[in-house]
């Protein structure tokens, strides 16, 4: 089972999305608040299992309603996915990936995982 893990930042509170192995499958954005970080978790424990697939790595790909993953290549050629809460809100990213197919599992790394993730506060 995976777990969030709420830690101060330079300018605030994040958290790290880890997998049971330990491993930070998705990071999200700097919260000004613990209750406003934690509203995040929140938000990608509902909105990581509905989410869809958009990768926009592929010709003429079809844009998707949010919540949704998206995924792209980054200015270095990796595959990063992000995921968009319904509002279309960034609520966490990943990390950068060689392949598509890494990106992929860590996509399904982050559904399995935010589902009933503890929350776990360090900040």
């Amino acid at each position: 089972m995976g777990k969030f893990l709420v830690q101060n930042a330079k300018t605030g509170v994040k958290f790290n999305l880890l997998a049971a192995n330990g491993q930070v499958v998705a990071t999200s954005q700097i919260y000004k608040t613990i209750r406003a970080c934690k509203k995040g978790v929140a938000s990608v424990q509902k909105n990581a299992p509905a989410a869809v697939l958009e990768d926009q790595t592929a010709e003429g790909f079809k844009s998707e309603k949010c919540p949704k993953f998206e995924v792209y290549k980054d200015k270095a050629g990796e595959f990063r996915f992000r995921l968009k809460a319904t509002n279309g809100q960034i609520i966490a990213v990943g990390e950068g990936y060689t392949s598509l197919k890494s990106c992929l599992n860590g996509i399904d790394s982050v559904k399995k995982n935010a589902v009933d993730g503890a929350i776990v506060t360090e900040a």
